[in-house]
């Protein structure tokens, strides 16, 4: 089974984390929430507090074949603002683990050069963020071992874009199916 984790920071985008771990969970993808705030309990953009199952300092990120930051303009800004988050996406991207990023968050890759050459998109206003990126309209872009979605409406394809690249497209299809989404 593959590992996931989803990091949550103040100002996450509810529908994003939520929607992406549910999706990710139906895909057979054990998928675990990380605050990076010191505490279980993290409220989002839209005033949901959400109870993550872990702490960033009580985690073992060696397991995990993809890490994924939420968006949410002050979310992805703490997400930004974390030196040891930053430090474990380059680590990872080294060892070409996946990176996943929508909404917002793009910004954090784009501005540790992670984009460089990619394909990529984020909300419409953060393009310039995205250093070195090829900058795209599309809902979801997937490059290398990098997947970027655009924003809350795309979660759906974000999410399922993650199971298809750690699993199959197969898998992803048929957790599509049963959402009743049109593949």
């Amino acid at each position: 089974m593959k590992n996931a984790l989803l990091f949550l920071a103040e100002g996450f985008e509810e529908i994003e984390a939520i929607g992406t771990i549910d999706i990710l969970r139906r895909g057979d993808i054990l998928t675990t929430t990380v605050s990076i705030t010191g505490r279980y309990d993290v409220t989002g953009a839209h005033g949901i507090s959400v109870r993550a199952n872990d702490l960033w300092a009580n985690t073992d990120f060696s397991y995990a074949d993809a890490l994924i930051l939420p968006g949410g303009m002050v979310g992805a800004s703490n997400l930004d603002a974390c030196e040891p988050l930053k430090e474990l996406l380059v680590a990872k991207a080294k060892n070409r683990k996946l990176l996943a990023a929508i909404c917002a968050a793009p910004m954090v890759l784009g501005g540790l050069g992670l984009l460089k050459g990619h394909r990529a998109t984020c909300f419409p206003g953060f393009e310039e963020d995205l250093i070195g990126a090829i900058i795209t309209d599309e809902p979801v872009e997937t490059d290398g071992n990098i997947i970027t979605g655009k924003g809350p409406g795309m979660v759906f394809d974000f999410a399922l874009a993650i199971i298809a690249y750690l699993e199959t497209q197969i898998r992803a299809d048929k957790v599509a199916a049963n959402l009743l989404l049109t593949c």
